[in-house]
């Protein structure tokens, strides 16, 4: 089996100073790749800041004869995000690959969520993924290759309780990656949505303790970095996983159901009237883009 390796690759993770992230970026440096270790050092709610979290990353990448620099920028702001990717490029001369790992908790049922607890979570998900992601594309073009990997969560694919704010959040990362996947369709930069289920210090309250050795964060390692890698050469897609099962998901659209002939109104009891026909999930199928609609709406518009 030939193996995968990152040699001469340039490589971003935010939050890599523990977790999930550390351990994408000790295997990066394993492989090959110079690795910018991103990490404010805040709590898991997003409070404070120690810059020896991503310190202690490098120096294990060092002493393991890697080469790696750490980065203290918050992701949630233009300046954080371009001095992270400047961190890179002064340092290592491009950026190849980033993923986009970063991210606090604020969970509080809907009811009693303030606005603070909103803006936090958003500010470091959604707004952190464009901070760091722009400049970092900008970079990448210049190559005309890169890898980005987004970091979503089954809790805005699907639903948790106590988690709007960071679901949001994370079905915000998607439509990021949907539009982007567009943008730079003409250049050798691929864009993935991981959706990763791992027992880690965002998780230890959520999940069970017999599920602690199951849900190895390891195991969701080796999708992300397969995203990262040359080799790959999807763009677009969503990836759940979780105590070593993989599997793609994706938004899909059933048949539908044309009413009227595109000129007339449509009445409310139309809707009523055909509203299983409607619903009806048979034949569902996924869209590149949202013009993929038109498909559906085809026999109106002819």
């Amino acid at each position: 089996m030939e193996k995968i390796n990152f040699n001469n690759r340039v490589a971003i993770v935010t939050g890599a100073g523990q977790g999930i992230g550390r351990m994408y970026a000790l295997e990066l440096s394993r492989r090959g790749a110079k690795v910018i270790v991103n990490d404010l050092g805040v709590t898991r709610e997003g409070s404070g800041s120690d810059d020896s979290a991503a310190d202690r990353v490098v120096e294990e990448i060092v002493t393991a004869g890697g080469q790696a620099v750490a980065n203290h920028d918050s992701v949630a702001t233009m300046a954080g995000g371009q001095n992270i990717v400047r961190t890179a490029v002064d340092t290592y001369g491009k950026v190849d690959i980033l993923i986009n790992n970063a991210g606090i908790l604020r969970d509080k049922s809907f009811m009693k969520m303030t606005e603070e607890e909103w803006d936090l979570v958003i500010n470091v998900h959604l707004k952190g993924a464009f901070c760091v992601t722009q400049p970092a594309v900008k970079a990448m073009k210049e190559n005309e290759y890169g890898r980005i990997v987004f970091t979503a969560s089954t809790s805005g694919l699907y639903g948790n309780f106590g988690q709007t704010n960071y679901g949001a959040a994370k079905m915000g990362v998607v439509g990021i990656m949907n539009s982007l996947k567009l943008e730079l369709s003409k250049y050798d930069i691929k864009i993935n949505t991981i959706a990763p289920t791992a027992w880690s210090r965002m998780t230890t309250d959520v999940f069970p303790p017999e599920f602690e050795d199951k849900m190895n964060p390891q195991f969701n390692e080796p999708m992300a970095l397969y995203l990262c890698s040359q080799e790959n050469t999807a763009t677009g897609h969503i990836y759940a996983m979780g105590a070593g099962w993989y599997g793609r998901t994706s938004i899909v659209s059933g048949d539908g159901l044309c009413l009227g002939n595109a000129k007339r109104p449509i009445s409310i009891e139309e809707i009523r009237d055909n509203f299983e026909k409607i619903s009806t999930m048979e034949n569902k199928r996924a869209h590149e883009s949202a013009l993929g609609m038109f498909e559906y709406m085809g026999p109106l518009l002819s």
